[in-house]
């Protein structure tokens, strides 16, 4: 028995007539219409389906992180139900499968698909990546790898899942393969009706340091900061982060570039009291970041699980 949830996404859009055909609209079908298009579905699993959410994802926001998550443990709770998919857009989905990642511990499987072409398209690629998705869950081969992600053929774990391109059906690329994934769980107890805000801050020639200011007034209690390079901080920023960093925002050096960003390396993290991203890219980051201020981890575990695998 899988049990899938529906949050919305291009895998449940439509083509916009007003557009011409140029534009669709994310979250306009309903799961069992989606259910009713994937040709073998019914020989591949038991299904049963539950619409929670019907979101493009770019407008999905941490409460929204939080209904999914209760509605996974809800139905990881249930005996009959042996595994989970997630029905979810493209352009955040690596976000909220790190965030369930985190906080779902092993178990039975998770499994998150979308699609990058609107159910109506003549190709859709929908029903087969929800086919496939289920498939995955069903196998006890998914079970102890953490949260997973199907998309065109291709399983992925969480942690390492990226949208690397705008467009095309091989739009997400990991740099592990699932097989070798692991379950996180670290916060599989928590239990709160908000997470605190983290804001990222791109980091670009000329940025103004008055943005700090900005989030920091606005309520942000932490920073992520998506630099340049290895992570270089401008010098017109300094003072801003300092007196953030004295206010008690947590302040996270990233990367907008592939690879990891070392402490202690390019900057004085230690001196400045400042967290570091390994090769975790901001949005990832900030997802951890956002999970350690609610579980009010210290600075010292904060860093180990930035850092970890």
């Amino acid at each position: 028995m899988i049990h899938i949830l529906a949050t919305g996404g291009t895998i449940a859009g439509e083509a916009d007539p007003a557009s011409g055909g140029s534009r669709y609209k994310a979250g306009v079908r309903p799961v069992g219409a989606l259910l009713a298009s994937v040709p073998g579905l019914a020989e591949a699993a038991d299904i049963s389906a539950e619409q929670i959410l019907a979101l493009d994802s770019k407008d999905m926001t941490p409460s929204d992180w939080l209904v999914i998550l209760a509605a996974v443990r809800r139905a990881r709770r249930d005996p009959a139900i042996d595994g989970i998919v997630i029905l979810h857009g493209t352009d955040t989905l690596e976000e909220t499968a790190y965030f369930l990642h985190l906080t779902l511990p092993a178990g039975k499987p998770v499994v998150l698909t979308g699609a990058m072409r609107p159910a109506d398209h003549p190709q859709a690629d929908g029903p087969a990546n929800l086919l496939a998705a289920v498939r995955l869950a069903s196998g006890s081969d998914a079970r102890g790898k953490g949260v997973l992600v199907v998309m065109n053929g291709a399983a992925h774990g969480a942690r390492h899942l990226v949208k690397a391109r705008t467009s095309g059906l091989d739009a997400f690329e990991s740099a592990e393969a699932w097989t070798t994934a692991r379950a996180d769980g670290r916060f599989a107890d928590l239990d709160v009706t908000s997470l605190p805000r983290v804001d990222i801050l791109p980091g670009y020639a000329g940025a103004p340091a008055r943005l700090i200011d900005a989030c920091v007034t606005d309520g942000a209690r932490g920073l992520v900061l998506a630099l340049a390079g290895h992570g270089s901080v401008p010098a017109a920023w300094l003072p801003g982060l300092r007196l953030a960093r004295d206010q008690g925002v947590a302040i996270l050096r990233a990367s907008r570039c592939a690879g990891p960003v070392t402490r202690n390396a390019n900057a004085d993290d230690d001196g400045e009291g400042w967290l570091t991203a390994g090769d975790l890219p901001p949005p990832k980051a900030r997802i951890a970041l956002m999970l350690a201020l609610a579980s009010r981890f210290s600075a010292a575990e904060t860093q180990a699980l930035l850092l970890r695998p």
